[in-house]
């Protein structure tokens, strides 16, 4: 973000920054980690260094722009409409990004740079003469980060360079060849288990935000879900649902309590990426990232619509009749003057920015509803139970939504579930829906093996389940660094 120096590490292009932040926990002093021997001293310098891990979620390669171009532009929800808002951005939306195309390196870049950050507390806190509990949170929160980060890589590109200490010589770099991904997984695995056993299930006052207990069980019944491995999934994701008990985590009693500049980190929300704006670059660019070129104030008062994420007919046409969820998600039309302009556009993130590009409005990364429907999913595949309990949870969330109930021997055919396929596509039309325009679409349809069926008809390949590695990775290190299968160097 500010002070970006760039070295070649692991083929990998690692950008050591050091950057002012957001929200109270993030508030820190400028780190460099070019002298970072000299920095790791106190506690309060690791303070301020995880701080800087955080902000790693806010680059433009991670949460800032990238996610969800991949997470929705890539899938049937989101388009580009207008050829202005970016050549690279349609060709991502076209299945014609190359392996110079820059949603590829930025992501790739913007990844690493944010894990040299986590690396950098995880390896320093060791010598730090610091309260022990408080280390072993911190070394926690960190590896959480890392998890997230390395989940986002490997899901993206496959096997990638697999790098889990702080990277201090350029030339070390070119050691790193991409590890398979199995061994990256291993890795995500372990990290969330260590920061799963030790983190707290919540944070108060300025610490609000951190990772928790429950965003790293929630993300690592994800990890499992998305290796198939079901029974590990349901049981890490059943652990999540339990903690309602305790109040823990909850599906709020209305849809539109869960979006909004004014609600966030609620208790829904089990893990977001903390924007604020009027704070040195720390706002979220959404609301202009999302409002329609051309659409001048009309959609959103402060800078200019970028028309970068628009929902497509098939999204908007996806919602059932009296379903809650699409007025609070996206819209059809806005008035410009006089005139009433036929146009989607994404809601959910609308707020009145500071300038262009600076607003308040956090990314939720994970939230309870996103369990339910994931413990669903793990419990129909382990073996569909016609009304059992996958369907509970499943209703859970249509109830919510004001929408009837799904059974497996309804009148209606269009709310019959009679068996275990039909299971499958009713959890993935839910997910579509409930989790409209947040980044999960693409893999979803990437993770139950439909994304070829599904849009086949935009162009996709089956090599197009995987991103190209960025050209500037391969020339690098070409001795270790290869191409995706079906991009050509």
């Amino acid at each position: 973000m500010k002070n970006i120096k760039t070295i070649f590490a692991a083929g990998i292009i690692v950008l050591l920054s050091a950057s002012s932040c957001k929200k109270d926990f993030l508030d820190r002093a400028p780190i460099s980690q070019m002298n970072g021997n000299n920095f790791y001293k106190t506690a309060e310098d690791m303070k301020n260094a995880l701080s800087a891990a955080y902000a790693g979620l806010q680059y433009g390669g991670l949460y800032y722009s990238s996610m969800h171009v991949i997470g929705d532009m890539r899938s049937d929800n989101t388009e580009i409409t207008n050829p202005n808002a970016g050549s690279d951005l349609v060709a991502v939306d076209n299945f014609q990004n190359l392996a110079t195309t820059s949603i590829s390196s930025t992501t790739w870049a913007g990844h690493y740079q944010a894990i040299q950050s986590v690396n950098a507390v995880i390896e320093k806190i060791e010598t730090v003469p610091m309260d022990a509990g408080l280390k072993a949170r911190y070394t926690a929160e960190a590896k959480f980060l890392r998890a997230l980060m390395y989940f986002n890589l490997v899901r993206i590109f496959g096997d990638v360079p697999l790098v889990t200490k702080v990277i201090n010589n350029p030339q070390e770099g070119y050691n790193y060849g991409r590890n398979p991904s199995a061994e990256v997984y291993a890795q995500i695995i372990a990290d969330l288990t260590d920061a799963e056993n030790t983190l707290p299930f919540e944070f108060t006052g300025g610490d609000i935000g951190r990772a928790t207990k429950g965003a790293a069980m929630s993300l690592l019944g994800k990890v499992y879900l998305t290796q198939k491995n079901w029974s590990l999934a349901a049981a890490k994701l059943k652990q999540v649902i339990d903690q309602t008990v305790s109040n823990k985590y909850q599906l709020l009693p209305t849809y539109a309590g869960v979006f909004g500049i004014a609600n966030e980190n609620n208790r829904e929300a089990i893990f977001e990426v903390q924007f604020k704006k009027g704070s040195a670059g720390e706002g979220s660019p959404y609301a202009n990232q999302f409002a329609p070129i051309g659409s001048g104030t009309a959609v959103v008062s402060v800078g200019n619509p970028l028309g970068q994420n628009i929902p497509t007919t098939e999204m908007s046409n996806a919602y059932e009749a009296n379903d809650v969820r699409k007025a609070l998600s996206m819209r059809n039309s806005y008035v410009l003057g006089a005139n009433t302009v036929q146009h989607n556009y994404v809601v959910k993130y609308l707020g009145v920015p500071a300038a262009s590009l600076d607003s308040d409005n956090n990314w939720i990364v994970l939230r309870y509803a996103d369990v339910l429907l994931m413990y669903a999913e793990a419990l129909n595949e382990q073996g569909y139970v016609a009304d059992g309990p996958a369907f509970t949870y499943l209703n859970q969330i249509r109830t919510r939504a004001g929408l009837p109930i799904k059974t497996s021997n309804n009148a209606s055919l269009a709310l019959r579930v009679a068996d275990q396929a039909a299971f499958r596509l009713a959890v993935e039309q839910e997910r579509r829906v409930e989790l409209a325009f947040e980044g999960h679409r693409w893999f979803d349809l990437v993770r139950t093996e439909r994304a070829v069926t599904v849009m086949a008809s935009k162009g996709m390949q089956p090599h197009h389940v995987l991103f190209p590695i960025p050209q500037s990775q391969i020339d690098i290190n070409p001795a270790l660094i290869k191409q995706n299968p079906g991009y050509t160097n």
